[in-house]
Formats: C-alpha cells, structure tokens, sequence
C-alpha cells in the first residue's frame, strides 16, 4: 500500500508538472499532417502530368483539378496559418478572426507566388539534367532525385518564410531534411538552376544566399562559424554567399556570413573555407601522403 502512494504521488506530480509546463509553453497545436497535404497538393498543382489523376484525359478536366489542388492549398493554409499565427509576436493576442482574416492575405500572396516557384522548379529540373549523365528523363529527376524534392519544397517555405509565417516553413524543410537527409533552412536566399546531386548530409544555413548555376554535392555544409552567441545572432548574416557558376564538391565547408565564393569558382572535396574566395579559383587540398607498411596479420590491416 505505501508503495502504491508513493506511484500514485509521483504520478500527480508528473501530470500537474506537465499541465503547467503545457499552459506555459505552448499556445496552439500545428497539423503536421495537413502541412504536409500542403506540399503534396502543391506537388499535383505545379506537376499535374506526374502527380494528377491518372485518368484525366482531357483539357478542361486537367484545369478543374489543378484548380482544386490549388483551393486546397488554400484552405489548408489558411487554417494552419491562423494557428500559427498565435507564435506570431504580432498576432499573438489577436482574436481568432482577426488571425485568420490576416492568414487569408498570407495565403492569397502566397498562391501569387506559384507561378515564380513553378519557372524557378522548372530551371532546377533543367539544372539536373545537364549536370548528371546519369539522368534518363525530367521524369525522373522529379519523381526520384532527393536534391530536387528538397529544393522543391524548399521553394514553397522559403515563400511562406519571407510573408512571416511562424512554424510552418521549417515544419516543412524538416519534413523534407527527414526524408532526403538535406537540410536546407527556408530563409536560405537560392537562385535559379540549382542543383544537388546526391544530397545526403548537405546542410545549409537560415542567411546563406545562392546564385545561379549553382551546383553542390552530397556532405557540403554552408555554415556559421560559431552559434557560440546563440540568440544574440538572430537577423546577422551568418552563413556564406555563394556567386553564380559555382561548383562545391562533397564534403566540403565553406562557413561564415562575410564568406564569399567568388563566381566560377570549382571548391574541391573536403576542404574547409572561412574566408572569401575571388572568382575564378579552382580551391584544392594537398593531397594527403599514404603511409605503407607491411600487413602483420590475414584478419585486419594497419595503415
């Protein structure tokens, strides 16, 4: 019986921890389903030939259903926009209606903007193909290349990013990092005819600002140099500027918001860079020197 008081008191004191800490802490619960839906119906509106019903045949029947992709976008948006609101410093403590009148603007710009998204996709796509033999078709680029979903939904929250919307943009590049193992943060600035081939484990910065023709490989990191100052950053440009015609091979660091790749530059596999580069430079590291010796045993190697 004493044992069963003591569960039955840490057990209340978990709960009314957990209460006030809720009551404290957060102030509205986002869908991350319904973000979701958001990039898919975003997905059949920009790509209806890929993504769309498979059984449309005609015209009129493929402008109908972009037209509810579209309609969906907007409704969705406009719900979890007024719920994200509440994280909005601004918005705050705004009544319900107030929030979702202001998340009704948000939506309709952003609708405004799938036109541009749709152009810029379209060079990334382009981008790809010419910058991977391996590529048999456009098809096949965005259907299975993981640099093109995380650029693709990239576009979407970096438009949502830059209308001030809380949460949702990085709720859908984490969404993307989850599944392509690409980290692209939705304030990063990028350009068009962007390319990353392979893609895993390339992270890339809130202020990182990308050119044109730019192309990058998997395990590049564009970065800060230090987060040592924490919230003190926020707004300061931390992370570098890459110029247009850029190549960055893999597993290569360029850190720094005064940090800038000259154009034309090609930045070889693992090197480190913390500071600008002028255009046209080929960036390279010393080869490094093999050491052999003599294998003393069948079962490992010692090098």
């Amino acid at each position: 019986m004493e044992l069963d008081s003591k569960i039955e008191r840490i057990v209340q004191h978990v709960i009314e921890d957990v209460e006030q800490n809720y009551k404290d802490k957060h102030t509205s619960q986002l869908d991350t389903k319904e973000i979701t839906k958001i990039i898919e119906n975003c997905q059949h509106a920009l790509f209806p030939a890929l993504f769309g019903n498979r059984e449309t045949v005609s015209e009129f029947s493929n402008k109908y259903e972009i037209g509810g992709h579209v309609e969906s976008i907007y409704t969705l948006l406009v719900y979890e926009t007024t719920r994200a609101l509440l994280y909005h410093p601004k918005y705050a403590k705004s009544p319900k209606f107030a929030r979702k009148e202001k998340a009704k603007q948000i939506a309709l710009q952003f609708l405004d903007q799938l036109p541009k998204i749709h152009d810029y996709l379209k060079t990334d796509i382009q981008a790809a193909f010419e910058g991977d033999p391996a590529a048999t078709s456009y098809d096949e680029i965005v259907y299975s290349y993981p640099g093109f979903y995380a650029i693709f939904v990239n576009r979407i929250a970096h438009e949502l990013y830059l209308l001030d919307v809380p949460l949702i943009p990085r709720i859908m590049t984490e969404q993307a990092h989850s599944k392509t193992g690409i980290d692209i943060h939705p304030g990063v600035t990028i350009g068009q005819y962007f390319f990353i081939d392979h893609g895993t484990g390339v992270v890339i910065g809130e202020t990182t600002v990308i050119g044109n023709h730019v192309k990058i490989y998997q395990g590049v990191t564009l970065g800060g140099l230090s987060t040592r100052d924490g919230q003190k950053l926020r707004s300061v440009k931390r992370h570098p500027t890459i110029c247009d015609n850029v190549t960055i091979y893999s597993n290569s660091s360029v850190l720094g918001g005064e940090t800038v790749i000259g154009e034309g530059c090609v930045i070889a596999g693992n090197c480190f860079i913390t500071h600008s580069i002028p255009a046209h430079m080929r960036v390279t590291n010393q080869n490094p020197e093999l050491v052999l010796k003599p294998d003393k045993c069948t079962s490992c190697y010692e090098i």
